[in-house]
């Protein structure tokens, strides 16, 4: 009962904390070097987007709401080849089948160049994708890279026909590393290519994110995985590991381990479960490696806690055997842990805080393995060598009494 109620209560703080600081809301400005190039052109707002590192700026006419100037630019990281678009959606959600789109290509040559496209359901399937007008007026456009910055940056002025609203304009942004020519070729599939897409309202700046309950879930899931799978259950194994020294726990060791071990269980099987939902809502994309180790992680680990029940007892011939399994299987899935939520993490592609926040846990964890092994084989010579002397002396005298 105990296990549970902290377990809930861990659940509950993890899911308030995420919920509270995740807001539809969040307006986070450009960095300086888009500013510097938005206010050369003349356009005061601008924020960063979500999602693959792009900024975002806009200025709406004074005299016409309609026209619209646009900046959106990107980093390079040093690729040779980028193409970076941007659109407008005017069906009910932000996707990017319907989108009206403007293309800006950096050739392989260093030349620049832009075009209007219309993203269709055969462009998702892979269908070339080539120049062509959209419904969207647009006066001029051009791609520009700024070399001392390795800054990709598309302008564009554009004249909204009445469907769309600048209140709640379905707004979609992309980036890719091939072209034939004028012909952007796929883009990558990772999540945050997935979900480059918002509502946003060009008045005041504050966009509701595609896929924003998802994202949501998404870090209630990640935390969930490393607080349970990735924390709890190893402290339960050193605790095994290391009684009954230099842990000279008594009867609390085997409450301790176990308390753990249900702790993390119940905690990882929750994060494993949003996952599972979130498996089922993602029409669009899959991971299946992820999801693999995700399954054999559960499976397994059931396994290891049906052993409350039906661990042999002692007296059994087999316990011996059985107790090799247990720890085999209990260090495999330590590592495989480990490694699947490495992978979530890059799937996920949070700020860098959380990779290092686990690799901190994982360096507390390696460091009193450390100390406890060293202890634990230091004690264990030590007294070999004190048995050894009480043998010698013991068969001196006995030799003596001879």
């Amino acid at each position: 009962m105990a296990s549970t109620a902290v377990t809930t209560f861990i659940v509950f703080i993890a899911v308030l904390f995420l919920l509270v600081n995740s807001s539809a809301a969040h307006y986070i400005p450009c960095s300086e070097s888009l500013v510097k190039i938005a206010q050369e052109k003349n356009i005061s707002h601008c924020k960063k987007l979500t999602t693959l590192g792009a900024e975002f700026g806009w200025e709406v006419s004074k005299h016409n709401e309609s026209q619209v100037d646009i900046l959106i630019g990107t980093r390079l990281n040093n690729a040779e080849m980028v193409w970076l678009a941007w659109g407008v959606n005017p069906e009910d959600k932000p996707r990017m089948v319907g989108t009206r789109a403007i293309i800006g290509i950096r050739q392989l040559n260093g030349s620049v160049g832009a075009n209007t496209y219309n993203i269709t359901g055969d462009t998702k399937l892979g269908c070339r994708l080539q120049p062509s007008e959209i419904d969207v007026h647009v006066k001029s456009m051009k791609l520009d890279y700024v070399t001392s910055l390795d800054y990709l940056t598309l302008h564009a002025t554009i004249v909204l026909p009445s469907m769309y609203n600048i209140s709640r304009l379905n707004h979609v942004w992309q980036v890719g590393y091939d072209a034939q020519g004028a012909e952007p070729s796929m883009h990558p599939t990772a999540l945050q290519n997935v979900d480059s897409a918002e509502t946003i309202d060009l008045k005041d700046g504050l966009a509701h994110h595609v896929g924003e309950f998802e994202g949501r879930l998404r870090k209630i899931h990640g935390v969930l995985n490393i607080i349970g799978w990735g924390t709890f259950l190893p402290a339960g194994v050193i605790i095994a590991r290391y009684f009954p020294y230099p842990l000279t726990l008594g009867s609390y060791r085997y409450h301790l381990h176990v308390g753990c071990q249900i702790i993390g269980y119940n905690l990882g099987v929750a994060g494993w479960s949003v996952g599972l939902w979130l498996g089922q809502a993602s029409k669009h994309y899959s991971f299946k490696i992820h999801r693999l180790f995700a399954i054999f992680i559960f499976t397994f680990t059931t396994l290891q806690m049906l052993a409350l029940h039906l661990k042999p007892r002692k007296r059994d011939g087999y316990r011996k055997y059985w107790n090799i399994y247990h720890h085999f299987l209990g260090y495999a899935l330590l590592a495989v842990i480990s490694v699947n939520i490495f992978h979530g993490i890059d799937i996920l592609k949070p700020d860098h805080s959380w990779k290092w926040a686990y690799v901190g846990i994982l360096g507390v964890f390696a460091a009193i393995v450390i100390a406890l092994e060293i202890y634990t084989w230091a004690k264990f010579l030590t007294e070999k060598k004190e048995e050894a002397k009480k043998a010698e002396s013991g068969s001196g005298r006995t030799a003596a009494a001879a």
